[in-house]
């Protein structure tokens, strides 16, 4: 019986050449490795080195605009002492009699700016004040000025008796006082009283003739420039009007309040009707 001899084994002759081709892959891996941080290790510290310089350079630069500048002082201030001995010289004092007449001087100065500010917010309170005075009387005059608006409002115009345009009708005392402030004519109260004589008022008399309250009408007799001329049936705040005086003023009488057997009003005149009668 013949022996065969077995095939050789092939796995065995294979692995060899694959595991060596391998770590060859790997030591040139890590050779390029090495390769690339040597150089970037190189340029980091020619970079640093160069950045270094640069800064060493930077600060000679700087150290030697110090010294000139600290120099530039010494000077300056060498300068200004001796210009202050000089003039410590020419003034007859020395260097520390002078800076302590500059600090006095100074000291002075401070006090008056005080004082000037003081004397300044004083100013500014008292002119404060006066605008808050000047604002009150400004509110006084508009008020006036109300008052009197509401007073034309409330008191009419109308037509006399003689188809003469009135001036404004007071219908009560507190519209007569009204018309009294505007100060544009005179004006004098009455009471009449049926029955009595003649009743002097201004520079006329007036006498009660009748009286009618649930008609609210009257009648009298106005007495003027000698002469007697009769309202009849006049009805209450119908000014009555008639002419006197020399330069015949026209007067009006209006009668507000109309009661049995009595009647009160007022009598308006011109200012200067009086004036000429006295």
């Amino acid at each position: 019986m013949h022996e065969y001899d077995s095939p050789p084994n092939t796995s065995e002759h294979d692995s060899s050449p694959k595991t060596g081709g391998g770590m060859k892959t790997a030591r040139l891996i890590a050779a390029s490795v090495a390769c690339v941080y040597v150089l970037a290790s190189l340029f980091l510290m020619f970079e640093a080195r160069g950045r270094i310089g640069k800064l060493e350079t930077d600060q000679t630069a700087t150290a030697a605009t110090v010294d000139k500048l600290i120099q530039h002082l010494d000077s300056t201030d060498s300068t200004m002492r001796a210009s202050t001995d000089a003039l410590a010289h020419t003034l007859g004092m020395t260097g520390k009699q002078l800076d302590e007449r500059t600090a006095q001087l100074q000291q002075q100065q401070k006090a008056s700016d005080k004082e000037q500010k003081e004397q300044i917010e004083g100013v500014k309170t008292e002119v404060g004040s006066v605008r808050n005075e000047v604002g009150s009387v400004k509110t006084d005059v508009d008020a006036t000025k109300s008052d009197l608006q509401g007073t034309k409002d409330k008191l009419q115009q109308t037509v006399g008796d003689l188809g003469v345009q009135s001036g404004l009708v007071a219908r009560t005392r507190q519209d007569l006082d009204l018309l009294r402030r505007r100060g544009e004519r005179s004006y004098y109260e009455f009471t009449l009283v049926k029955g009595q004589g003649p009743a002097r008022v201004s520079t006329i008399s007036l006498q009660l003739k009748n009286a009618d309250p649930k008609r609210s009408k009257y009648t009298l007799n106005v007495m003027a420039d000698d002469r007697v001329i009769e309202k009849k049936d006049r009805t209450m705040f119908e000014p009555l009007q008639f002419y006197t005086g020399r330069d015949r003023g026209l007067c009006e009488v209006v009668v507000f309040t109309v009661d049995k057997g009595k009647v009160s009003g007022y009598v308006s005149t011109p200012k200067e009707m009086v004036a000429q009668a006295q």
